[in-house]
């Protein structure tokens, strides 16, 4: 059988999943024959180690006419027995054998005021109508949590049974660890991007509260001084915030040292798919105190302390409840390590296989 794996996003946000996924199916399936479509730019990122598995240039960009047309073209010339499209964005008008991965709704959920109002809302109608087709015609259906599809089926009427839950999982690229020079020695750590739904700003807010009582306590926000981080870093200056250090870009044994050094990793979104840096910060040994939205319960269990994300009382106070308490920090870590450990990569592949036997079979 020839399955195609639309990989375009591989070299992005939620691109771990997509180069994970394709390390550990070459070494799962080595009978079938494997297309990886990827940018142009992006066709040395992964290379593959098995000779099943070929690399191919698309360069559609998403939501755009070229993905309705030319995606549209080069699926038709290829003749694929199973296309997988490892996000929701894909030709609506392809009619083949498809397997969809939807990560979370956040594009037709939320708005990031980063971006132009205008093209952002055109692309969330253009996104809902393309997210409701896909669900329809899609023979299988892949969500990376029991909320992403409970919210997908109160999105659009489908059968139930055409989605398999299959969970990320958290991994540590490097043991290296390198020391992040701040000017202070106490902080509670963010890490990733800070469009609107991460609730950054309300972050910044509970920090402030909290140094009423913890003066010396810093605030890392660590990721990339992108449009989005700039916009909450002006915020903090207009605020007059204090204690606050935004990092940009860091390395990864520099991240290491940032999560084997923080007091807490606090993850304040209102909305996720899965909640991968959360488990990431665990394999560290960061105790966790999480928002209680969407799915982040259901993947960190026991293994954080939780607060409603629209209270910046209530985070201020589960943030002081770990920080103030080295029993429940040691706690945290201890389950944080475990719960980490009950996620692979490995599996998510295997099941990922599973689901395109099953579709080929429809």
């Amino acid at each position: 059988m020839h399955i195609v794996i639309d990989a375009r996003i591989i070299n992005s946000s939620t691109g771990r999943y997509v180069e994970r996924l394709l390390s550990y199916l070459q070494h799962i399936d080595t009978k079938n024959r494997y297309t990886v479509l990827v940018p142009s730019k992006d066709l040395h990122y992964w290379k593959p180690a098995a000779s099943n598995f070929t690399v191919m240039s698309a360069d559609f960009d998403n939501y755009s006419v070229a993905e309705q047309t030319g995606l549209l073209q080069l699926l038709n010339t290829l003749k694929p027995d199973l296309v997988h499209f490892c996000m929701p964005q894909q030709p609506i008008l392809y009619k083949g054998r498809s397997v969809t991965t939807f990560h979370d709704l956040t594009l037709v959920r939320t708005y990031n005021s980063d971006k132009n109002w205008l093209i952002f809302k055109a692309k969330q109608l253009v996104g809902k109508q393309v997210f409701k087709k896909v669900a329809r015609k899609a023979n299988r259906i892949i969500a990376i949590s029991e909320y992403t599809k409970k919210d997908l089926l109160n999105f659009v009427d489908i059968p139930e049974g055409k989605i398999s839950v299959i969970y990320e999982a958290g991994e540590i690229t490097t043991t290296e660890s390198k020391t992040y020079k701040l000017p202070f020695k106490q902080f509670i750590l963010y890490v990733g991007n800070q469009s609107d739904y991460k609730n950054i700003k309300r972050l910044t807010n509970a920090h402030q509260e909290l140094l009423k009582t913890h003066p010396k306590l810093g605030l890392v926000l660590a990721g990339r001084l992108n449009e989005a981080a700039q916009k909450t870093q002006t915020y903090v200056q207009q605020k007059g915030y204090k204690q606050i250090h935004f990092t940009d870009f860091v390395s990864d044994p520099e991240l290491n040292w940032l999560y084997q050094h923080t007091e807490a990793y606090v993850f304040p979104s209102l909305m996720e798919g899965f909640g991968l840096p959360g488990l990431e910060a665990m394999a560290f040994g960061a105790p966790v105190v999480s928002s209680n939205a969407t799915c982040l319960p259901e993947v960190y269990g026991k293994a954080a302390e939780y607060f409603d994300p629209l209270s910046v009382s209530d985070m201020a106070a589960a943030i002081s409840r770990v920080i103030e308490n080295p029993k429940r920090q040691a706690q945290l870590t201890k389950a944080g390590v475990a719960q980490f450990k009950k996620y692979s990569w490995k599996k998510m592949a295997e099941e990922t296989h599973a689901v395109y036997m099953a579709a080929l079979k429809d």
